[in-house]
């Protein structure tokens, strides 16, 4: 396809309301957010291999290990309506980068139901819902922590923030099942408990989610780290119907130790998380205990074995290990602070595309 003149010129300039630059190939779901925002905007340009470093613009070209054509043919098919656009290959001053010209849309492009909008240079989620107000302080202050968050991180934190902050709207809407007492009280309803162990879980699991999405993002940003001597089947590259499938599916094998409770074991088995020197023996340590207290919650229905008595020795042995909010949202923004650090190392280290 050919891409307009006016768009070339662009190349060069700062980012603007209708140029966004990256230096890296983004997710799907990142080239799907900037699309929707030019979109229902004036419309723009996507220039990947460009990036903007301060005021200077630096122009180092897209590595053509994976088809940027691919992943915009994703992008395109989870926006609704499909977006007019063109996309393809060009060479400038002597680097070759991919644009992709969004024309301006007459009704609203959403991304699975959210609509984005383009002010000034940045991307933004168009919000239809104020913001509910939340009553408890603890909560209170994790979520203003995720929200300021938001506004630099990957794909991958993106997504794992979406989660958690609906973990955080269902603590504080239901105080009175979950620690009708106090927040340094455990709830003695059997639903509350319940309810308990599966909101814990499911923020460990979404943990684990994210460093599987994140590797994903790093192997795209950066093919070459992807490349080992490790054995892949016949089966496992014919079960992927392309390239960016199979980079997903060896992300999440990379997270098998991880499952098993070893932080230690698949932090030494991949070196793109590794580098980044984030989890000293004290982080690991911490996040190893929350995953043990996901797997009692998960297996054993928060009754204690002697498994979980190696991280939590002062428990006694088939004991109902129960969990008040306040130490709930410790070890949550303990988890998040973890996230935060590895988030913004591989942010800086692979030059990996913000997702506003």
């Amino acid at each position: 396809m050919d891409i307009a003149q006016d768009i070339l010129d662009r190349i060069g300039q700062p980012e603007s309301e209708q140029l966004e630059y990256k230096a890296v190939l983004p997710p799907a779901a990142t080239v799907a957010q900037l699309m929707s925002s030019f979109a229902n905007a004036k419309g723009g340009a996507i220039v990947l291999g460009v990036v903007e470093n301060g005021k200077e613009v630096l122009i180092n070209g897209l590595s053509d290990e994976f088809r940027a054509v691919q992943i915009t043919r994703k992008a395109i098919d989870l926006l609704s309506p499909s977006p007019t656009a063109k996309y393809d290959y060009i060479v400038h001053q002597g680097k070759r980068l991919f644009v992709i010209d969004v024309q301006k849309s007459d009704v609203s492009v959403s991304l699975a139901g959210k609509s984005y909008i383009r002010t000034g240079d940045r991307t933004i989620l168009r919000q239809t819902v104020p913001d509910k107000a939340i009553r408890n302080t603890g909560i209170a202050h994790l979520s203003k922590t995720f929200k300021e968050s938001r506004k630099s991180c990957t794909a991958a934190r993106a997504k794992l923030l979406d989660h958690y902050e609906s973990v955080l709207l269902v603590l504080d809407d239901l105080g009175d099942l979950l620690y009708p007492k106090s927040s340094n009280r455990p709830t003695d309803n059997a639903e509350g408990k319940m309810l308990m162990r599966i909101l814990f879980s499911s923020c460990a699991d979404t943990f684990e989610i994210f460093l599987s999405d994140l590797l994903y993002e790093i192997y795209l940003a950066k093919p070459e780290t992807l490349k080992s001597n490790a054995q892949v089947t016949v089966k496992e590259v014919l079960d992927c119907s392309d390239m960016q499938e199979f980079i997903s599916h060896q992300a999440k094998e990379k997270l098998r130790k991880l499952k098993r409770g070893s932080v230690k074991g698949f932090i030494s088995d991949n070196k793109q998380i590794k580098s980044l020197d984030v989890f000293d023996t004290t982080r690991q340590g911490e996040i190893e205990k929350i995953l043990e207290i996901r797997h009692l919650y998960a297996h054993q229905n928060g009754l204690v074995d002697e498994h979980f008595r190696k991280y939590f020795p002062a428990v006694n042995l088939n004991d109902e290990y129960r969990m008040t909010l306040d130490e709930f949202l410790t070890r949550f923004e303990y988890l998040a602070q973890a996230i935060d650090a590895v988030d913004e190392a591989a942010r800086n280290d692979y030059q990996l595309a913000s997702f506003s």
